[in-house]
């Protein structure tokens, strides 16, 4: 790499990482939240929905504003955003203005990942460099969730909630002054027009999607407002195609669909995200109600997580260099269901910590091998001019899976606990045990459909 290209690498990373910390740094911090600003019980999960909401919904959408307009202008505009929200977080004492500060985090995440990666992707050219810059990316976007929950344990205990909001001001101001030094411009050389149609259609079936999914497992899969919500979005991503088969300049030309590595690339992108926060947040309510830890005690048991997430971060390209992308995904969900499937085996021995060490270590590894075997995948064999729409959809994936991964596995979890009609700690490790293994078949089902249907980078 030239110093150029590792001062830039630094500041999209740097970029990157915090506004994924920013999914999960509030979550150990909400009872506090709720009590200091007046949040009422049943509206405190309107603090993490309205960042998730915005951040997925808008994504799509950004990164092909970021094509056209340019890929660092947005970068730059997002980060701005960044701060200023954060900001207003931090200072916040009403819940309209939190709620405010979380709508304005999960657009600058909309804006600046997408364009990152894009930027990321034009300046390092296809091959073993640009591999190590994605594993490098991928690596920090997954840390990122654990260490937010590690994070704002600390932040809550040993200073303030608010704190989990301000630490992104000076974060924000750094890449701001450096950005501009190292990021060079870049557009597609041709003009096109946005798709406001499409824009509108899949960024409303977007919301849709991630509110059903939200308000499914803070309510029920039954509930006639979660029902109505996954129909509208199934009824405006139906509208959405057909608006893009008659676009003359689509917001996703349905082509590049039919391409093989971006379908089932993004399809395993979405499965990888979706298992392994997941995993976190059900290994947190282990941790909680079964072993009786601290928030605090229970963020800093994943930092084992996260030193896998940075390991298979760094093998993930030699991985692939070794056995292709789709090898390397379809390996490493296989470890990673076997590392999940051990998880079946927690008790409420104190001593099964060891156990949960191991294998949320090798699950870490595993996942990041197949995110890094997702990226590639999903962004090889296209022209520049297309790249911010690629990304757009493999920043989506990525941040509909975290999104969806809690609701889904949280449904599984309170099904189990209504059949067995208690809410004590075993009830609550039935529950966990029914889920975990729910997601290690998740696992197993990802590497099956990537094996069969995922055909090399490039063919269609």
């Amino acid at each position: 790499m030239a110093p150029k290209q590792r001062l830039a690498l630094i500041v999209l990373l740097t970029a990157s990482f915090t506004l994924a910390v920013d999914f999960s740094i509030l979550n150990v911090a909400l009872p506090a939240i709720g009590s200091d600003v007046g949040f009422s019980l049943d509206n405190l999960q309107w603090v993490a929905t309205a960042f998730a909401l915005c951040a997925a919904g808008l994504t799509l959408l950004f990164g092909r504003v970021a094509d056209l307009a340019g890929r660092r202008k947005m970068f730059l505009i997002g980060m701005a955003l960044l701060a200023a929200a954060s900001l207003a977080g931090g200072l916040a004492t009403e819940p309209a203005v939190l709620l405010l500060a979380r709508v304005g985090q999960g657009i600058a995440t909309a804006m600046v990942v997408p364009a990152a990666l894009s930027l990321l992707l034009v300046s390092f050219p296809e091959g073993p460099l640009r591999d190590k810059a994605l594993g490098l990316n991928g690596s920090l976007m997954a840390a990122g969730f654990t260490t937010g929950a590690i994070l704002g344990g600390l932040l809550t205990d040993l200073l303030s909630w608010r704190w989990a909001f301000f630490i992104n001001v000076p974060v924000a101001a750094a890449v701001l002054l450096i950005a501009p030094v190292v990021l060079a411009e870049s557009r597609p050389t041709s003009k096109v027009r946005l798709d406001v149609p499409g824009a509108i259609t899949v960024t409303l079936g977007l919301f849709a999607l991630v509110f059903g999914f939200t308000h499914a497992a803070a309510h029920s899969w039954t509930n006639p407002l979660t029902l109505g919500a996954l129909a509208a979005a199934v009824v405006l991503f139906a509208v959405f195609a057909v608006v893009e088969s008659r676009a003359p300049h689509p917001l996703v030309p349905l082509a590049i669909l039919k391409r093989s590595n971006v379908a089932w690339g993004n399809v395993a992108g979405v499965l990888a995200f979706v298992t392994e926060t997941s995993l976190v947040f059900l290994l947190t309510l282990y941790l909680q109600q079964v072993l009786g830890y601290t928030p605090l005690g229970a963020g800093l048991s994943f930092a084992v997580l996260g030193l896998g997430t940075v390991l298979g971060g760094m093998v993930g390209p030699k991985v692939i260099a070794r056995v292709g992308s789709k090898n390397a995904m379809v390996y490493g969900f296989v470890v990673q269901a076997l590392a999940t499937g051990a998880l079946v085996w927690l008790d409420s021995d104190p001593a099964s910590i060891g156990l949960l060490l191991v294998a949320t270590f090798m699950g870490g590894v595993a996942n990041l091998v197949v995110i890094v075997g997702f990226m590639v995948t999903a962004t090889s064999d296209l022209p520049d001019a297309d790249q911010g729409m690629a990304t757009g959809l493999a920043t989506m994936s990525q941040q509909i899976g975290i999104t969806m991964g809690i609701p889904v596995m949280s449904a599984v979890f309170t099904a189990q606990l209504l059949a067995v009609g208690a809410i004590d700690a075993p009830a609550v490790l039935s529950g966990l045990t029914v889920a975990i293994a729910v997601n290690a078949a998740l696992c197993l089902a990802a590497a099956a459909a990537v094996a069969v249907f995922l055909k090399k980078p490039g063919a269609a």
